[in-house]
Protein backbone atom coordinates (compact mmCIF):
# COMPACT_ATOMS: atom_id res chain seq x y z
CA UNK A 1 0.00 0.00 0.00
CA UNK A 2 1.39 3.62 -0.97
CA UNK A 3 1.92 6.51 1.72
CA UNK A 4 -1.31 8.46 0.42
CA UNK A 5 -3.49 5.10 0.05
CA UNK A 6 -2.45 4.98 4.05
CA UNK A 7 -3.08 8.36 4.66
CA UNK A 8 -6.72 8.10 2.92
CA UNK A 9 -7.71 4.75 5.14
CA UNK A 10 -6.26 6.60 8.31
CA UNK A 11 -7.97 10.03 7.30
CA UNK A 12 -11.41 7.78 6.51
CA UNK A 13 -10.69 5.89 10.17
CA UNK A 14 -10.21 8.99 11.76
CA UNK A 15 -13.38 10.89 10.46
CA UNK A 16 -15.76 7.62 11.36
CA UNK A 17 -14.05 7.55 15.06
CA UNK A 18 -15.49 11.47 15.50
CA UNK A 19 -18.85 10.86 14.00
CA UNK A 20 -19.01 7.74 16.39
CA UNK A 21 -17.75 10.17 19.23
CA UNK A 22 -20.02 12.79 18.43
CA UNK A 23 -23.08 10.31 17.77
CA UNK A 24 -22.27 8.60 21.13
CA UNK A 25 -22.02 11.95 23.20
CA UNK A 26 -25.53 13.27 21.49
CA UNK A 27 -26.87 9.92 22.69
CA UNK A 28 -25.31 9.76 26.41
CA UNK A 29 -26.61 13.37 26.70
CA UNK A 30 -29.76 12.76 25.50
CA UNK A 31 -30.37 9.90 27.76
CA UNK A 32 -29.25 12.17 30.57
CA UNK A 33 -31.72 14.51 29.78
CA UNK A 34 -34.44 11.89 29.40
CA UNK A 35 -33.25 10.44 33.13
CA UNK A 36 -33.36 14.16 34.23
CA UNK A 37 -37.12 14.85 33.71
CA UNK A 38 -37.96 11.52 34.30
CA UNK A 39 -36.89 11.75 37.86
CA UNK A 40 -38.63 15.55 38.09
CA UNK A 41 -41.37 14.93 40.75
CA UNK A 42 -43.14 16.46 43.83
CA UNK A 43 -44.20 15.54 46.78
CA UNK A 44 -48.04 16.56 48.23
CA UNK A 45 -50.44 15.54 50.43
CA UNK A 46 -54.06 15.12 50.28
CA UNK A 47 -56.65 15.24 52.72
CA UNK A 48 -60.60 13.54 52.66
CA UNK A 49 -62.91 14.07 55.51
CA UNK A 50 -66.33 12.67 56.26
CA UNK A 51 -68.79 13.25 58.45
CA UNK A 52 -70.88 9.97 59.53
CA UNK A 53 -73.17 8.82 62.67
CA UNK A 54 -71.77 6.11 65.26
CA UNK A 55 -73.38 2.87 64.52
CA UNK A 56 -72.67 1.33 68.10
CA UNK A 57 -73.28 2.32 71.56
CA UNK A 58 -71.60 1.21 75.03
CA UNK A 59 -72.52 2.26 78.35
CA UNK A 60 -70.04 0.77 81.08
CA UNK A 61 -72.24 1.48 84.38
CA UNK A 62 -71.05 0.67 88.10
CA UNK A 63 -72.84 1.08 91.12
CA UNK A 64 -71.90 0.06 95.08
CA UNK A 65 -73.48 -0.56 98.18
CA UNK A 66 -71.86 -0.03 101.69
CA UNK A 67 -72.81 -1.31 104.93
CA UNK A 68 -72.23 -3.35 107.89
CA UNK A 69 -74.30 -6.54 106.94
CA UNK A 70 -73.01 -8.59 104.00
CA UNK A 71 -76.72 -9.78 103.40
CA UNK A 72 -78.34 -6.20 103.65
CA UNK A 73 -75.77 -4.73 101.34
CA UNK A 74 -76.31 -7.34 98.86
CA UNK A 75 -80.04 -7.07 98.53
CA UNK A 76 -79.26 -3.01 98.33
CA UNK A 77 -77.75 -4.33 95.02
CA UNK A 78 -80.15 -6.56 93.94
CA UNK A 79 -82.31 -4.35 94.22
CA UNK A 80 -80.42 -1.83 92.27
CA UNK A 81 -79.82 -3.47 89.21
CA UNK A 82 -83.51 -4.65 89.33
CA UNK A 83 -84.29 -1.02 89.29
CA UNK A 84 -81.69 -0.63 86.60
CA UNK A 85 -83.02 -3.30 84.32
CA UNK A 86 -86.80 -1.56 84.74
CA UNK A 87 -85.78 1.71 84.20
CA UNK A 88 -83.85 0.71 80.28
CA UNK A 89 -87.01 -1.66 79.98
CA UNK A 90 -88.76 1.42 79.93
CA UNK A 91 -86.93 2.93 77.30
CA UNK A 92 -87.65 0.16 75.12
CA UNK A 93 -84.61 -1.73 75.28
CA UNK A 94 -84.37 -5.53 75.14
CA UNK A 95 -83.33 -7.90 78.17
CA UNK A 96 -80.21 -8.95 76.58
CA UNK A 97 -79.03 -5.34 76.01
CA UNK A 98 -77.79 -4.80 79.44
CA UNK A 99 -75.54 -8.10 80.63
CA UNK A 100 -73.37 -8.17 83.99
CA UNK A 101 -69.18 -7.82 83.20
CA UNK A 102 -68.46 -8.31 86.60
CA UNK A 103 -68.52 -7.52 90.68
CA UNK A 104 -66.47 -6.85 93.38
CA UNK A 105 -66.73 -7.19 97.67
CA UNK A 106 -64.63 -4.90 99.70
CA UNK A 107 -64.33 -5.32 103.55
CA UNK A 108 -61.94 -3.50 105.89
CA UNK A 109 -62.55 -2.68 109.82
CA UNK A 110 -62.71 0.80 111.08
CA UNK A 111 -62.39 1.14 114.42
CA UNK A 112 -63.23 -2.04 115.18
CA UNK A 113 -66.19 -2.50 112.81
CA UNK A 114 -66.89 -4.15 109.65
CA UNK A 115 -67.48 -2.18 106.57
CA UNK A 116 -68.66 -4.13 103.43
CA UNK A 117 -68.66 -2.11 100.15
CA UNK A 118 -70.10 -4.23 96.97
CA UNK A 119 -69.66 -3.24 93.24
CA UNK A 120 -71.86 -4.16 90.49
CA UNK A 121 -70.66 -3.81 87.00
CA UNK A 122 -72.95 -3.77 83.90
CA UNK A 123 -72.91 -3.05 80.34
CA UNK A 124 -75.48 -1.55 77.88
CA UNK A 125 -74.43 -2.65 74.26
CA UNK A 126 -76.82 -1.52 71.69
CA UNK A 127 -77.10 -0.18 67.71
CA UNK A 128 -80.37 2.20 68.49
CA UNK A 129 -78.11 5.46 68.33
CA UNK A 130 -81.08 7.48 69.19
CA UNK A 131 -82.62 4.98 71.95
CA UNK A 132 -79.11 5.09 74.05
CA UNK A 133 -78.85 9.05 73.73
CA UNK A 134 -82.54 8.99 75.04
CA UNK A 135 -81.35 6.78 78.00
CA UNK A 136 -78.06 9.19 78.82
CA UNK A 137 -80.71 12.37 78.43
CA UNK A 138 -82.98 11.03 80.89
CA UNK A 139 -80.13 9.05 83.22
CA UNK A 140 -81.56 11.23 86.45
CA UNK A 141 -84.14 8.96 86.77
CA UNK A 142 -82.05 6.57 88.00
CA UNK A 143 -81.44 8.58 90.84
CA UNK A 144 -85.30 8.79 91.35
CA UNK A 145 -84.94 5.15 91.45
CA UNK A 146 -82.35 5.37 93.93
CA UNK A 147 -79.71 4.00 91.55
CA UNK A 148 -75.92 6.22 91.74
CA UNK A 149 -74.08 5.74 88.99
CA UNK A 150 -69.95 5.39 90.02
CA UNK A 151 -67.69 8.14 88.62
CA UNK A 152 -66.42 6.62 85.13
CA UNK A 153 -69.86 5.18 83.96
CA UNK A 154 -70.71 6.93 80.72
CA UNK A 155 -71.75 5.85 77.26
CA UNK A 156 -69.17 5.56 74.29
CA UNK A 157 -70.39 5.62 70.47
CA UNK A 158 -68.20 3.80 67.65
CA UNK A 159 -68.43 3.74 64.49
CA UNK A 160 -67.68 0.12 63.14
CA UNK A 161 -68.54 0.30 59.85
CA UNK A 162 -64.75 1.85 58.50
CA UNK A 163 -63.74 -0.49 55.81
CA UNK A 164 -67.05 0.14 54.04
CA UNK A 165 -65.68 3.93 53.30
CA UNK A 166 -62.04 3.21 53.78
CA UNK A 167 -61.66 2.95 49.20
CA UNK A 168 -63.74 5.94 48.39
CA UNK A 169 -61.96 8.50 51.10
CA UNK A 170 -58.46 6.85 49.68
CA UNK A 171 -59.28 8.11 45.85
CA UNK A 172 -60.98 11.32 47.22
CA UNK A 173 -57.67 11.81 49.31
CA UNK A 174 -55.60 11.13 45.98
CA UNK A 175 -57.68 13.09 44.12
CA UNK A 176 -56.95 16.14 46.43
CA UNK A 177 -53.66 15.72 46.43
CA UNK A 178 -53.36 15.78 42.33
CA UNK A 179 -55.23 19.09 42.78
CA UNK A 180 -52.22 20.33 44.88
CA UNK A 181 -49.79 18.71 42.31
CA UNK A 182 -51.57 20.33 39.60
CA UNK A 183 -51.47 23.99 41.21
CA UNK A 184 -47.69 23.39 42.16
CA UNK A 185 -46.87 22.30 38.07
CA UNK A 186 -48.48 25.54 36.97
CA UNK A 187 -46.66 27.66 38.65
CA UNK A 188 -43.44 26.16 37.53
CA UNK A 189 -44.86 25.74 34.02
CA UNK A 190 -44.71 22.29 34.28
CA UNK A 191 -47.61 19.35 33.96
CA UNK A 192 -48.26 16.28 36.27
CA UNK A 193 -47.58 12.52 34.98
CA UNK A 194 -48.07 9.18 36.78
CA UNK A 195 -48.05 8.58 40.66
CA UNK A 196 -44.22 7.88 41.59
CA UNK A 197 -45.12 6.65 45.38
CA UNK A 198 -48.05 7.13 47.41
CA UNK A 199 -48.43 6.68 51.24
CA UNK A 200 -51.84 5.97 52.91
CA UNK A 201 -51.64 7.80 56.43
CA UNK A 202 -54.09 6.50 59.05
CA UNK A 203 -58.01 6.73 59.62
CA UNK A 204 -58.52 9.07 62.27
CA UNK A 205 -62.33 9.44 64.08
CA UNK A 206 -62.93 12.19 65.80
CA UNK A 207 -65.92 14.01 67.37
CA UNK A 208 -67.82 16.46 64.26
CA UNK A 209 -67.27 20.10 64.76
CA UNK A 210 -65.26 19.53 67.85
CA UNK A 211 -68.50 18.13 70.38
CA UNK A 212 -68.15 16.51 73.35
CA UNK A 213 -66.39 18.15 76.59
CA UNK A 214 -63.80 14.78 76.67
CA UNK A 215 -66.18 13.72 79.81
CA UNK A 216 -69.73 12.81 77.18
CA UNK A 217 -69.04 11.02 73.99
CA UNK A 218 -70.91 11.86 71.13
CA UNK A 219 -71.98 9.83 68.50
CA UNK A 220 -71.55 12.54 65.51
CA UNK A 221 -68.24 11.69 63.90
CA UNK A 222 -65.81 12.99 61.40
CA UNK A 223 -63.32 10.55 59.84
CA UNK A 224 -60.53 11.92 58.45
CA UNK A 225 -57.61 10.87 56.19
CA UNK A 226 -54.09 12.52 55.14
CA UNK A 227 -52.13 10.71 51.61
CA UNK A 228 -48.66 11.53 50.40
CA UNK A 229 -48.34 11.38 46.92
CA UNK A 230 -45.12 11.74 44.83
CA UNK A 231 -46.35 12.62 41.16
CA UNK A 232 -43.71 12.52 38.23
CA UNK A 233 -43.42 16.15 36.70
CA UNK A 234 -43.22 16.50 32.55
Amino acid sequence: MTLDMRDKVLLGCAALLAVGLVSGGYLLGDGLKRARAADRSVTVRGLAEKDVTADLATWSISYSATGFDLPAVRAEIDANTRELRAYFTSLGFKADALTPVGAGVNQYLNNGVNTITITQRMLLRTTDIARAQRAVAQQFDLVRRGVTLQEGSGMRYSFTKLNDIKPPMVAAATKDARAAAEQFARDSGASVGGIKSATQGYFSIEARDGEGDGSADTPYKKVRVVTTVDFYLK
